[in-house]
């Protein structure tokens, strides 16, 4: 017998609707049943790649007494945190002011049925173990203390609803700190925060945190801080060498149970490998590093290969879970490596991998990393490093495919607006420094099938599933998507592009905005958000919905010369002043926006008859110091509908070009060497 999640869109939801527990989907219906009821409501919020939603599951969602008690004392209702990050969000903030410490998934909370939390925890076991109270006597206190203090918990909602509001908002008050000593503040704290050993930022578990290593970037960039791009290059070095990284079939896992990233949680996001395909495509195009190369290579050949549908979009995630263990898919044992590699391969994949080492998973099996460079390695077996390299990639083939007779981790196929757009973003910037065709026709798919089915009747959907889409996309997906537009149009200019990047801004000012205070909402004024309307500015895994808002109005606005665009990054910059300068480390995102302020990036319009004389410019300009903060786009030739007439190409030669910045154009170039002399002055020279 199926629940009533059977019905559900969401992969997640479906996994529990044969759970023995009666399940509901977050709804009205649900909430006045509870009232009716008079129950407690016990909420659930997971995702489908989640190990530990598993474990909880089997162990108690699937556990006739258990199941049978949550039934009996409660109204349960089970969310997908990716469709609905809005509850996700909310309440993992209510769990650190009832719980005093981060939450994470899966997430359980009683409500009142009006939805006020009065208690949150992670995973509870179905016995009691390594400290954690069984999940039955949590059930049953909570049943006890709703039904006795019933009123007494009703009292203090509107208490919690304003202490929930606050640590959404962190409201202060802005000191006399100018915005140029932030930038260089948000910059130190990084630097302080960064492991000099293993890179990354803090201790275990080790997550990459793309906002912060942005701005290590942009600062390696446009600063030369040598600090800031030993500490980038550090940190993209091991996140690549390490566990973090398949180093089979490409792409990250979602992040490092250890300090020096060697196991990971053994689930791969999509969104996350979009923002690192972005940062290492980057990387490769200052450094010529190989090893980056070879990342962003099998990293989009991994997104091509299993995470594409063929309709267009891209899939939501890669469980952590295969045949019921935790990153079985990707473990080996010496014995089966010996079996597939001759001597020679054998050989070289042990001393590179780590394999001639202890097992490093759960002390009988082996997750591959980097544990010596492969020079080093070749050196000692005395073998050529041209030879080596030979040998590890046709041994990598072989492990490849024999991995893949395995039973595979289950794939969520829902297309997740947000997602895709980093990986659209992630895949056209990649193909331009790297001339792949190929990913820039994947990511053109991508934006055109997120154009045709979550752009419905005026409005953006969050997510697509077998042609199901019905819950209206948040903030983040609206300026994620800006983003991806700008990024496609410096790829290979296509009107639609542009046209829906004006669009999508539009909507944004019209829905999200607080006119009144600054900044954005993550909810849409005609949505009912759920406790509280908060405006999100700490980045967490992504970018924060309010720094990918400023920065993506400020590139538009300078592209179009739409100052209202420009406006509303300016008040959102002003609205989040306060968090910058004392949260600076958490609000990477701003910072990189507050940067883009003080700085307007320059726009670079290459237009012309001939397309490989404008490609060959562009490709030329992209090696240039600097490049993070231009926007550099190849125009047809003719007038365009949303740029500006300042900045409008109407030339009808071989190859030009035009610099705009502040709405204003030098003298058109007609020759690449004057346009690269003047790029390499400073900002201040150009007299723009």
């Amino acid at each position: 017998m199926s629940n009533r999640l059977a019905d559900e869109s969401s992969l997640y939801l479906q996994q529990h609707a044969n759970d023995l527990v009666d399940w509901w989907p977050w709804c009205d219906e649900a909430l006045q049943q509870a009232r009716t009821d008079g129950k407690p409501i016990l909420l659930s919020i997971g995702y489908s790649a989640c190990h530990w939603c598993h474990v909880m599951a089997e162990e108690s969602f699937k556990d006739e007494e258990t199941a049978t008690l949550m039934n009996r004392l409660f109204i349960n209702i089970k969310v997908d945190r990716e469709e609905r990050p809005d509850l996700d969000q909310i309440y993992q903030a209510a769990h650190m002011l009832l719980a005093h410490r981060p939450g994470g998934w899966p997430l359980t909370l009683a409500l009142t049925p009006e939805g006020i939390p009065f208690f949150a925890g992670t995973y509870f076991p179905k016995a009691s173990s390594g400290g954690l109270p069984a999940f039955a006597d949590i059930l049953q206190h909570l049943a006890q203390l709703y039904a006795q203090q019933q009123d007494k918990l009703v009292g203090m909602a509107p208490v919690l609803l304003k202490a929930l509001s606050q640590s959404l908002a962190l409201p202060a008050e802005s000191s006399d700190t100018d915005d140029q000593t932030i930038i260089q503040t948000c910059l130190s704290n990084l630097l302080i925060s960064h492991d000099r050993r293993f890179g990354g930022f803090y201790g275990a578990p080790k997550f990459p945190h793309p906002a912060e290593l942005a701005l290590l970037a942009r600062a390696a960039d446009n600063l030369r801080h040598t600090e800031a791009e030993a500490a980038l290059l550090l940190s993209l070095r091991s996140m690549a060498n390490g566990g973090l990284y398949d180093h089979l079939g490409g792409g990250f896992a979602r992040y490092c149970i250890d300090e020096c990233w060697m196991l990971p949680h053994f689930e791969k996001m999509l969104g996350d490998n979009g923002l690192l395909l972005h940062l290492y495509a980057s990387a490769w195009a200052s450094s010529h590093d190989e090893l980056f190369r070879r990342v962003v290579e099998q990293t989009a050949a991994w997104l091509l290969r299993e995470m594409h549908n063929p309709e267009g979009g891209f899939h939501a995630s890669v469980d952590a879970d295969s045949e019921g263990h935790e990153g079985h898919y990707y473990l080996w044992d010496t014995h089966e490596v010996e079996r597939l590699l001759h001597a020679e391969q054998l050989a070289l994949v042990q001393a590179h991998y780590g394999l001639d080492r202890p097992p490093n998973f759960e002390r009988r099996l082996w997750h591959l990393h980097v544990s010596r460079p492969l020079d080093e390695v070749a050196h000692a077996l005395a073998i050529p490093s041209h030879t080596a390299r030979m040998h590890i990639d046709t041994a990598r083939t072989k492990l490849l495919a024999a991995r893949e007779k395995r039973p595979a981790p289950q794939h969520d196929h829902k297309v997740l607006t947000g997602c895709n757009a980093f990986v659209i973003q992630g895949l056209a910037h990649a193909a331009v420094l790297m001339e792949q065709h190929e990913w820039l026709q994947a990511a053109q798919h991508g934006m055109d099938f997120l154009r045709n089915n979550l752009w419905h009747e005026g409005r953006l959907l969050t997510a697509w599933n077998d042609g199901r889409s019905q819950i209206r996309a948040y903030l983040d997906d609206h300026v994620a998507l800006i983003q991806a537009c700008l990024t496609l149009l410096t790829a290979e200019f296509r009107p639609q592009d542009l046209q829906f990047a004006i669009t999508l801004a539009e909507h944004v000012l019209e829905h999200f905005q607080d006119a009144e205070n600054g900044g954005f909402f993550f909810t849409a004024d005609d949505e009912r958000a759920p406790l509280v309307r908060f405006k999100p500015w700490h980045d967490a895994a992504s970018p924060s919905g309010n720094g990918l808002a400023a920065q993506s109005l400020i590139r538009l606005g300078h592209l179009t010369g739409e100052t209202r665009f420009l406006d509303a990054a300016k008040r959102t910059l002003d609205a989040f002043r306060p968090q910058m300068q004392t949260h600076p480390h958490s609000a990477s995102s701003l910072v990189l926006a507050l940067d883009d302020w003080l700085n307007p990036p320059e726009t670079v319009l290459i237009s012309g008859t001939n397309a490989e004389a404008c490609k060959h410019w562009l490709r030329n300009l992209l090696k240039l110091p600097g490049h993070t903060r231009r926007m550099m786009l190849i125009i047809p030739t003719g007038k365009v509908s949303g740029l500006p007439a300042s900045i409008q190409s109407a030339l009808q030669m071989e190859v030009s070009a035009q610099v705009c910045k502040n709405h204003q154009c030098l003298p058109t170039f007609t020759q690449l060497a004057s346009l690269i002399e003047t790029l390499e002055k400073p900002f201040n020279d150009q007299g723009i």
